[in-house]
């Protein structure tokens, strides 16, 4: 296999994006940051917005952030192009009254957030991470760096640990970050500490935790990325990269087609939140902006008609050591190309027509493709893709990179399939 340079610089890229993004709302910032650092305006929902054609812009709504280019061209009727991600991983969140611990030991009351993978969260150096909501009304951004540990139990006191290791949720997931009292100490405080201010004045706080180890390209080849919450930083990530190159053609933006980044938080949970593709983000957007074109409700539903949502998730990758959980005929593998995500029970949104344009985006970015579908026998997950289609009506087609150790604390992806998926959302944005 070779790798490219523009894919190994488009890998430590991404190693940056997800070191700047430990939890959603860092990451929704990252993305802001990155766009308005190449002409993106950033707005506020509260405030009036640009009602003409042009421009390039930015929003952000707690841990979501949706990202848009309006050519000079656009009419009421124009189509959009959607790149759909989420910005949440699955892991642990900060409980009300954090701080607690037994026998001189300090730990972190956490709740495990979606579905991880619980045992690859053991023996790793963790970091604390979120927006803190101050009494003056401010809202920060907070980062401890690595702070925590979930020690595992040594094989001494637990003989047979190597035939299968459960942990109980609520006793075995509180990580360490300390010795003390936890009646003399305040987790919150390190929280506070690593935003510059102070722990008393915090009225409310939204942290995670997260893996604090840095992505890396290793492997023969350097085919292989590691790094946390590549579910889904790895789509959000291409994303922005790609909105950034597709704001920079003539005209501004794509040939009369609205380009479109939807970073969704909450997915991990069902997307059922005011951030989350279940809620009215999209939507509100959408709506906005097209009023910004003098659309009404009959222009806005002629563009929706020609658009194209492409929800963007990691899917899995045939593992050496499980190959009979994959489908024994439709096996991607890392390293081979994006998939395109097929799912009988619309699980995944894909059908013949969105197959189709699928391949001709691939084929205009030059750029191969597999297919993925679930064993029969595996259940199947799901992802942002019908939530949108269902409240949208617009065409979806999900797509995303084949990986392994999906929901761990440390995932494995392709490095050619990383920079591929951008150079396919490229041609996307440019349709």
């Amino acid at each position: 296999m070779v790798v490219t340079p523009a894919a190994l610089s488009h890998a430590e890229d991404l190693a940056e994006f997800v070191a700047a993004s430990p939890s959603s709302y860092h990451a929704a910032a990252e993305v802001a940051r990155r766009l308005e650092d190449v002409g993106f305006v950033r707005l506020e929902e509260e405030n009036e917005w640009p009602a003409q054609p042009g421009g390039r812009f930015v929003v952000v709504r707690d841990g979501a952030v949706i990202a848009w280019v309006v050519p000079t061209d656009a009419v009421p009727t124009s189509p959009a192009q959607i790149l759909g991600a989420h910005t949440d991983s699955p892991g642990f969140k900060l409980k009300p009254k954090p701080t607690t611990g037994s026998r001189g030991w300090l730990q972190a009351g956490v709740e495990v957030y979606g579905g991880p993978l619980l045992n690859s969260w053991l023996d790793r150096e963790l970091r604390l991470a979120g927006r803190l909501a101050l009494a003056d009304g401010r809202v920060v951004l907070a980062d401890t760096g690595a702070l925590l540990r979930l020690p595992q139990l040594a094989i001494h006191l637990e003989r047979d640990s190597n035939n299968g290791l459960a942990l109980d949720k609520q006793f075995q997931t509180q990580p360490v970050w300390g010795l003390g009292d936890p009646t003399a100490e305040d987790l919150l405080g390190e929280l506070a500490a690593s935003a510059g201010v102070n722990a008393g004045d915090i009225r409310g706080f939204d942290a995670v935790v997260a893996d604090s180890a840095r992505g890396v390209v290793f492997g023969k080849d350097d085919a292989f990325f590691a790094s946390g919450r590549l579910d889904d930083l790895a789509s959000v990530h291409a994303g922005v990269v790609a909105l950034a190159s597709a704001s920079t053609a003539e005209p501004a933006g794509a040939s009369g087609s609205i380009a479109i980044l939807a970073a969704f938080d909450h997915e991990e949970l069902g997307s059922n939140s005011r951030s989350g593709a279940a809620g009215p983000f999209l939507e509100d957007v959408l709506a906005r902006v097209y009023d910004g074109l003098g659309a009404d409700v009959t222009d806005r539903r002629r563009a929706f008609a020609a658009s194209w949502h492409l929800s963007s998730d990691v899917g899995h990758s045939v593992h050496p050591n499980y190959p009979h959980k994959h489908d024994p005929v439709v096996q991607p593998l890392l390293g081979s190309g994006p998939i395109l995500k097929i799912n009988a029970n619309q699980r995944y949104a894909t059908d013949a027509l969105g197959a189709a344009a699928w391949a001709h985006w691939c084929e205009s970015a030059g750029v191969a493709s597999q297919e993925f579908v679930s064993n029969n026998a595996v259940p199947c997950g799901s992802t942002i893709g019908p939530i949108t289609a269902t409240r949208l009506g617009i065409r979806t087609v999900d797509i995303g990179i084949p990986i392994l150790s999906m929901h761990s604390a440390r995932e494995l992806a392709g490095v050619s399939d990383l920079h591929d998926l951008t150079r396919v959302a490229e041609a996307f944005f440019s349709a």
